[in-house]
């Protein structure tokens, strides 16, 4: 079985493309959902994070998660600190999940930070998302009901693309969602028929 990273910067469509493998058979893990999971079900991590941000930050095993993204964005080592207790717990998860699906013949991992956690070396391939700027600003906007400035300064948090796409296998233009699955399915060809 081969691993398959899916990745790009916040609001570039990974959820999108990740849900069209989904949609054709191909078993998908989609890391900031299993996150947030572990984050509300694992006794252990809930109680690793209340030490870091105190007791009031959960309401019963609800994770305050806006005003965590707000200190976390503000302090980078807090930030730090937290994906210390998150990361392992996801790799772990992740781990399960492909023993689960060993007999396909690939599943795709989406994960945001590929890169920043230096796990490239872990994925047989990796397919980066991306979309203009402009796009990604107004996606999140909409999707998350958050303002223009707090998008901007959680993409300038994020690596720097330009930095990372020459080391990607497959890049997905996301500007069109009608021919983003034409797309897709070119890649899952290439995928099927590695050696």
């Amino acid at each position: 079985m081969k691993i398959i990273g899916l990745t790009g910067g916040i609001g570039s469509g990974k959820s999108c493309v990740l849900d069209i493998f989904k949609k054709i058979g191909i078993s998908t893990y989609n890391a900031d959902e299993s996150a947030k999971e572990l984050i509300s079900s694992d006794k252990k991590i809930i109680l690793s994070i209340k030490q870091l941000f105190g007791e009031d930050i959960y309401n019963k095993n609800d994770l305050n998660s806006k005003l965590v993204s707000k200190i976390v964005f503000n302090d980078k080592e807090k930030l730090k600190s937290l994906n210390s207790i998150i990361h392992p717990a996801v790799a772990i998860d992740f781990d399960n999940f492909c023993s689960k699906h060993r007999d396909e013949s690939y599943v795709v991992k989406e994960a945001a930070i590929i890169f920043e956690t230096k796990t490239e070396n872990l994925f047989d391939k990796i397919i980066y998302v991306k979309a203009p700027k402009e796009t990604r600003i107004e996606r999140v906007m909409q999707r998350d009901k958050l303002s223009r400035d707090h998008v901007l300064n959680r993409i300038q948090n994020q690596i720097n693309e330009t930095s990372i796409i020459d080391k990607c296998d497959f890049i997905i233009d996301n500007i069109n969602f009608t021919e983003l699955e034409g797309k897709v399915l070119e890649i899952h060809d290439t995928l099927i028929n590695l050696e």
